[in-house]
């Protein structure tokens, strides 16, 4: 039997979609300009101005960014690596970090949440944690800086205790107790299983982190060959704006201008372009995991 609708249905429907339209257009015509700014000449772009079908079509900003592909492919593969690594090394310490923090068995939950939730109200400053990871840590020059500091986020820690918490009922984890089950294999054959959408909403947010990432290159990484993609194109465009040349990054001199303009938008698609693949296949997973947490039925 179908259900008719009122008026004041259809107008809040049509409203509604209205919204979600206008919300949409808003969030992909800017990655339509800055995409067709990519393909423009920079002259066009400094004498039209931006748009969404390019004045003049151009290759002169990527080709400038591959003029050494190696290079470029290298700071790829040091992002990549990073963001695999520390994603999933991340995932595994928070998930156990938050299985931990909600049983109701452990004595000191408590006390440990709330020292993780004061992380986020205080910190040491940018000096000391300089000095920890260069002059204690020793992981100057190392991979190890690029991945270790941002492992833990007391924000996902949270995330995913909650979530935990809402979606594994503590009659599963006593039953599998029962059984004879310890800890471990509870939280890999029970929890694991269960927290898949809280996994993909923490791990595209890991993701996330280590793939924009440039300032752990600023601070730590003196030496080209392990700088991160996106400090390696920073500094492309900065060296762009004031010399004629690419720089020591890139090991490139030009016999022309740098086309600066066309050369951030083409910039701004080699990073974005993998991190935008990957979000349709958590999509739905991501936007389980916000929420489930977020009411506990």
């Amino acid at each position: 039997m179908k259900i008719r609708e009122d008026s004041a249905t259809k107008w809040f429907r049509l409203l509604a979609y209205t919204v979600v339209l206008a919300g949409s257009l808003a969030c992909i015509l800017p990655f339509i300009l800055i995409l067709s700014a990519s393909f423009s000449s920079n002259e066009s772009i400094l004498q039209e101005g931006y748009g969404f079908i390019p004045p003049k079509f151009s290759l002169e900003g990527y080709e400038i960014i591959f003029r050494v592909p190696g290079d470029v492919l290298r700071a790829y593969g040091v992002t990549t690596f990073a963001t695999i690594a520390g994603t999933a090394v991340g995932l595994l310490l928070m998930t156990m970090a938050g299985y931990v923090l909600q049983r109701r068995d452990f004595k000191y939950r408590n006390l440990f949440s709330f020292l993780i939730y004061f992380t986020t109200l205080f910190g040491g400053g940018l000096v000391p944690y300089y000095m920890l990871i260069t002059n204690y840590m020793k992981f100057t020059d190392s991979m190890y800086a690029l991945i270790w500091p941002s492992l833990m986020s007391p924000f996902l820690i949270i995330l995913m205790r909650s979530f935990i918490n809402s979606a594994i009922p503590d009659e599963v984890v006593e039953s599998a107790k029962i059984d004879g089950a310890n800890d471990f294999t509870i939280y890999y054959r029970v929890v694991l299983p269960l927290a898949i959408p809280g996994l993909a909403t923490v791990g595209l947010f890991l993701a996330l982190h280590y793939w924009n990432d440039w300032f752990s290159s600023a601070l730590f990484i003196n030496d080209a060959a392990k700088y991160q993609l996106q400090f390696y194109l920073y500094n492309i465009i900065n060296t762009s704006m004031f010399v004629n040349s690419i720089g020591a990054g890139a090991g490139v001199v030009l016999s022309e201008g740098i086309p600066s303009e066309s050369m951030k938008m083409a910039m701004a698609i080699v990073v974005t372009g993998p991190i935008l693949l990957l979000y349709p296949f958590i999509q739905r997973y991501f936007v389980k995991g916000l929420t489930i947490g977020a009411v506990k039925g």
